[in-house]
């Protein structure tokens, strides 16, 4: 007989475990390499490559589940993670470090959106349907809570070590051996409180029949009618931010003479990983209740004004001199406040293209483009900055919103 586990005791650990490796991965590593000297068209490209798995992940989600349980592949992701963090700690003060805590950052992108699927998997089997719905922002708000302690206090520890270390690459390992440390206590609690559902005893699909239904999948999706001009939209909607995002932090570390603002680490880990984390957080809640109340149709325009406009604040940012931290604190969160109201409306709309017989193949084929037209994007924005410089390079970010703005009539009438 097996013993009942409380949902409260794994579905905050896990979903804390679940968001912090995605935001070291796409965030902290571009914070971290700009401190090491690494110069904005390196870090652009290479750290966007590591988007790679998460676009990539549907083709291996029926693998998992043809080969172990969910929660076996938990566990291991979580382990793996930790020898990943740790593996990166130990390069950093070494010759080479960028290309090979680089290698170390794709083992652990691939490890992390492994362990995405597994546990979202796992959340479906281990609880019924009230618990399901019931827990679902206890889930989302372990996952902020994550973001926040990665965006924010480890930039932030990073900052103070800088200081008391006086050596980046020191200060910024023992960051990561901290995180190494911390992975490999939620593998350990995990192995004894994550439930052992039935449902997850059960493999999936024969490995023989897996050919066929990715064939079957990938037909059903593209035989959608209008798929092409979802999948532009799906492309084109987070154009803008896809470019801003590279080069964001970037901006604010960078010195005034470069055209940066010249903030220290430790201001940039408050700016994004406190004010930044909030306004994000209550633009996405704003967002859902607007839009439970008034329907994505008719909340489609203004949530894409909200995603692009407030770029003007870096546009603001870069040519106003001297501006105070404040007023940057103040930018920061209108930007963010208006990324958290605009996405959802974009979440929204993969859940309508993956409508159908297949919904939860065809909606992980939604994230896969989601995540292709971050990737694509973010690979070349460190180059046009070096190039254009971040004046005009913020205000090539605000042209480049203008091409989804002629998608959305036709996209709303097929709503």
């Amino acid at each position: 007989m097996r013993l009942k586990q409380s949902p409260w005791s794994w579905i905050p650990s896990l979903y804390f475990a679940e968001g912090l490796p995605y935001v070291i991965v796409m965030s902290v590593s571009v914070v971290m390499y700009k401190r090491l000297g690494i110069s904005n068209s390196d870090i652009a490209l290479y750290t966007s490559w590591l988007y790679l798995p998460w676009v990539i992940k549907p083709f291996w989600s029926p693998v998992l589940d043809a080969l172990r349980t969910k929660r076996w592949w938990i566990l291991l992701m979580q382990c793996l993670m930790g020898g990943s963090f740790a593996g990166i700690a130990f390069l950093l003060p070494l010759p080479h470090a960028f290309q090979t805590s680089l290698a170390v950052f794709a083992l652990l992108a691939f490890s992390s959106a492994t362990h995405d699927i597994a546990a979202d998997g796992f959340y479906m089997l281990a609880l019924d349907e009230h618990d399901r719905s019931f827990f679902v922002g206890i889930r989302s708000t372990f996952y902020r809570l994550a973001t926040l302690a990665g965006q924010g206090l480890l930039i932030i520890l990073a900052g103070q070590l800088e200081r008391l270390t006086d050596n980046v690459a020191y200060a910024w390992s023992l960051v990561f051996y901290f995180v190494a440390g911390l992975f490999l206590l939620l593998w350990l609690y995990h192995r004894f409180v994550l439930p052992r559902p039935v449902a997850d005893d059960t493999r999936g699909e024969d490995l023989r029949r897996l050919p066929a239904m990715f064939w079957e999948t990938f037909v059903s999706f593209f035989r959608k009618k209008g798929i092409g001009l979802a999948i532009a939209f799906m492309m084109l909607y987070r154009l803008g931010e896809a470019l801003l995002v590279k080069m964001a932090s970037p901006f604010l570390l960078d010195k005034v003479e470069v055209g940066g603002l010249g903030l220290d680490t430790a201001q940039v880990g408050f700016v994004y990983g406190t004010v930044g984390v909030v306004a994000l957080t209550l633009g996405g809640i704003l967002g859902g209740v607007v839009v439970a109340h008034g329907g994505l149709k008719r909340w489609l325009w203004p949530m894409l004004l909200a995603l692009c406009l407030p770029n003007l604040c870096y546009v603001y940012l870069a040519y106003a001199p001297a501006v105070s931290y404040a007023v940057v604190n103040v930018c920061v969160a209108i930007e963010q406040f208006g990324y958290g109201f605009g996405f959802t409306a974009y979440m929204l709309y993969l859940m309508h293209v993956a409508e159908g017989p297949n919904k939860t193949a065809h909606y992980a084929l939604c994230t896969g483009f989601m995540a292709l037209g971050m990737m694509l994007p973010g690979m070349v924005a460190g180059w046009l900055q070096e190039w254009l410089g971040y004046e005009l390079f913020f205000v090539g970010v605000m042209v480049c919103c203008l091409p989804i703005f002629l998608l959305l009539p036709f996209v709303r009438r097929s709503l």
